[in-house]
């Protein structure tokens, strides 16, 4: 009844990464060999990468971005034109870090709106 009552405690603090990692806890008998601050910090990690998660998902959302498209999955094989090396300075997003802005421009079928949705995806 007492993790019941914390679960909904949790919940109505809206902890909802914890609620759920006690949960799992308690469903996982093996985790009593761990220590409490072993315990609580994997609760703690659990509520971090549920919040984190969160955010992105609403980056995400309000991008709007018309591809999933990631940098990992841009072709430099294939002749577009493509600079690798202004690509991976892109990549590290410094460029926001010093508030410039990118124009992408080529011809049609370029994959300009792919380079764009990845380097949001990436900036998100």
């Amino acid at each position: 009844m007492l993790n019941h009552q914390t679960i909904e405690k949790l919940h109505s603090l809206k902890l909802f990464g914890m609620a759920e990692a006690f949960a799992d806890q308690l469903n996982q008998p093996d985790l009593d060999r761990l220590s409490f601050e072993e315990r609580f910090g994997l609760i703690v990690d659990r509520q971090w990468t549920w919040k984190e998660n969160k955010r992105m998902d609403r980056y995400l959302k309000n991008a709007r971005l018309k591809l999933n498209a990631c940098v990992e999955d841009i072709d430099y094989q294939t002749p577009r034109g493509i600079d690798q090396s202004v690509m991976m300075s892109l990549i590290s997003c410094d460029w926001i870090r010093r508030h410039h802005n990118i124009i992408i421009t080529g011809p049609t079928g370029a994959g300009k709106t792919f380079l764009a949705c990845a380097l949001t995806h990436k900036v998100c």
